[in-house]
């Protein structure tokens, strides 16, 4: 059931008060409001208590309210490429609930770029958006470098389709045909080479256990949007225009974890009272 707390236990920081993970971004993003950095805090001890915060790579909680602020990676707030400080290019407008891409212009490049993370083989990432538009545009956020067929990761849903990929082809990937409204948390991990899943707000959407040869992508995951090359050509970007809440890039998430993981964000948005669904507290 989404929103069950699984395996969850207390995390605090190293002499009490707050999480010096948590007292590292705040600081970095400038974040000057006491709910604010309360939510950062409680949301930073939740993955540790879940034994998830090590599994992560890239954490945007988009929280501040500002282009400058929305730019900083929870799990590494330094200002350069290798701690994916995003870079927004195109039209964005950015508030209190979120980063929101125009659908025409906007994406953030994460400078993610899987081929550089993991130098060596790899067979388990996740990528997540939580999405609060509900809108016909696929796009939240991903990437497909044709070195070969096998290399989509990604997140997409128009509404009436939605799309999971992680290091697979077309055929190994997931496509769910469901009329839905394209809001909530999203999430597609890929945990071994026979299995991949789609989750929206913790709960099981699709999978598939065909066989892949995952290859690496050599070009960086984007938010807001989704970014392709084909071998010889310049990068190609997609554009979405759902306002993202939350957006994570990591190694790949458990059943249990994906429940775990979808508490803890759901208790974060809640927290700033910009949440989808049913809030957690």
């Amino acid at each position: 059931m989404a929103g069950q707390r699984i395996g969850w236990r207390a995390y605090v920081a190293s002499g009490g008060g707050v999480d010096t993970d948590a007292q590292a971004f705040i600081t970095a993003a400038a974040i000057t409001n006491t709910t604010q950095q309360n939510a950062i805090n409680t949301l930073v001890t939740d993955f540790k208590g879940y034994g998830i915060w090590s599994k992560m790579k890239a954490l945007y909680p988009f929280v501040g309210g500002t282009a400058a602020q929305h730019r900083f990676n929870l799990k590494d707030p330094r200002t350069i490429n290798d701690a994916f400080y995003l870079d927004f290019i195109g039209g964005w407008t950015h508030t209190s609930t979120g980063a929101l891409p125009n659908g025409t212009t906007g994406y953030a490049n994460t400078k993610f770029t899987i081929s550089q993370v993991y130098p060596s083989s790899i067979t388990n990432i996740h990528v997540s958006y939580y999405s609060r538009t509900n809108s016909y545009n696929y796009y939240m956020i991903g990437v497909a470098d044709q070195v070969g067929a096998a290399s989509g990761v990604y997140v997409q849903d128009n509404r009436t389709r939605q799309y999971y990929s992680a290091l697979n082809d077309s055929a190994g990937g997931i496509t769910v045909v469901k009329s839905q409204s394209s809001i909530g948390h999203y999430l597609t991990s890929r945990t071994s080479l026979t299995s991949l899943k789609g989750y929206i707000n913790g709960v099981v959407q699709g999978s598939n256990t065909s066989t892949q040869s995952p290859l690496k992508s050599t070009i960086p995951i984007v938010l807001g949007g989704y970014s392709s090359r084909s071998v010889g050509y310049p990068i190609w970007y997609y554009y979405g225009n759902k306002e993202s809440a939350f957006a994570s890039i990591g190694d790949g998430l458990t059943d249990t974890e994906a429940v775990n993981f979808y508490t803890s964000v759901q208790k974060f948005n809640t927290t700033l009272g910009r949440q989808i669904g049913t809030p957690i507290v």
